[in-house]
């Protein structure tokens, strides 16, 4: 279902619904409703108008859209500070929302979530990233840029434990986006500045209320990171997010995080405790129709703790293309078999690689 199904508007909605129910019905991943511009959504990875031709916001149109749902703490906090954050939930949906004073007013970014969380097997997911969630310890981390699908993903695998275990999951995220529903596990989700002041201090208070497993929404600081590595060496497993493009810089900004005097030491840790890296990307169907996730996977072996330890992770590619059997790949490969499955087109492939001049050989073979 597209725009032209829902007749242009010849004046702003009254409400912010209005937007964030068409975006939903059509499948968008963001809407937009900014000061001088039309409404906008990214479908499918491009930002667009929703309807050609429509008449742009003025300053009083997005202020009035943000008085008609923020609540009075919101406008408060957006007064005091400029910005707020928060999960917007309604009848038909839930939205991470970000609201900013600009230059020319009020702009009002919608994320869609998707409530209905999505098993491993539904996102096509391989099935040896499945023997990750078994394990009972750990960190497992999930990597990519900002709309690469990593909580889809994290969610995913919070849901296959769910599923396989009856233990305690415990979320911390920023907002809270997709809402598990107990299968097998009891599950605790607490949202940062809702329930909790920080990353770090949700993770350290996680540590005393029993938990198995611990889902840790984004690992941004040396407080969370550290508790995050901590956490996996005594008994718990940890599914975190990095936004890094691949295995060997999620594992280099992992380390750097931490003062030079204490990276052996954390080198040691987290080649004991890594159970794998998932570094994803989203890239554009070659047909239009949607987008298609292209994955890198690292697992820990003794080759690569040994890398880890030694601080030469450079030579990791190298041992993920020779581990292949274990379920690893690299981006490049997972670029070159979607190109061959004539699902992602030569310029995508081409722009996203890591090695360019040999996938260019690849797509001209």
């Amino acid at each position: 279902m597209h725009a032209e199904n829902f007749s242009a508007p010849t004046e702003a909605a009254p409400h912010v619904d209005h937007y964030l129910a068409i975006g939903r019905e059509s499948g968008a991943s963001d809407v937009h409703l900014g000061v001088n511009a039309p409404p906008l959504w990214r479908l499918h990875g491009t930002l667009q108008p929703i309807w050609p031709g429509v008449a742009k916001f003025t300053a009083e149109d997005t202020q009035a859209l943000a008085d008609g749902f923020l609540t009075e703490t919101q406008k408060a906090q957006l007064a005091e500070r400029g910005d707020v954050d928060f999960a917007y939930a309604t009848a038909f949906g839930r939205f991470r929302t970000s609201v900013v004073r600009q230059r020319l007013g009020i702009d009002l970014v919608f994320r869609i979530i998707s409530t209905q969380v999505r098993t491993m097997d539904e996102l096509g997911l391989p099935q040896s990233l499945k023997l990750l969630t078994r394990f009972h310890n750990g960190l497992i981390l999930v990597t990519g840029s900002v709309g690469s699908g990593k909580s889809t993903t994290l969610a995913a695998l919070a849901e296959q434990v769910n599923i396989e275990r009856h233990e305690h999951i415990i979320t911390l995220e920023d907002p809270i986006e997709y809402v598990l529903q107990p299968k097998g596990c009891h599950i605790t989700q607490r949202e940062v500045h809702t329930h909790t002041k920080s990353f770090g201090a949700a993770l350290r208070g996680s540590l005393r209320e029993d938990p198995d497993v611990i889902m840790v929404g984004e690992m941004r600081d040396l407080e969370t990171v550290s508790l995050a590595i901590t956490a996996s060496e005594t008994g718990h497993l940890v599914l975190g997010t990095l936004h890094t493009g691949n295995a060997s810089r999620t594992l280099d900004r992992l380390l750097d995080v931490f003062p030079v005097d204490q990276q052996d030491q954390i080198r040691v840790m987290v080649s004991e405790s890594l159970r794998g890296v998932i570094s994803q990307q989203l890239v554009p169907r070659s047909d239009g129709n949607g987008r298609v996730l292209a994955l890198e996977i690292l697992t820990n072996t003794p080759a690569v703790a040994n890398v880890i330890r030694e601080a030469k992770t450079y030579m990791l590619p190298g041992i993920i293309q020779t581990g292949r059997k274990q379920g690893m790949r690299l981006m490049d490969d997972s670029l070159m078999q979607l190109f061959d499955e004539g699902l992602i087109s030569a310029e995508e492939a081409c722009a996203r690689a890591e090695q360019k001049q040999a996938m260019r050989k690849h797509l001209q073979g």
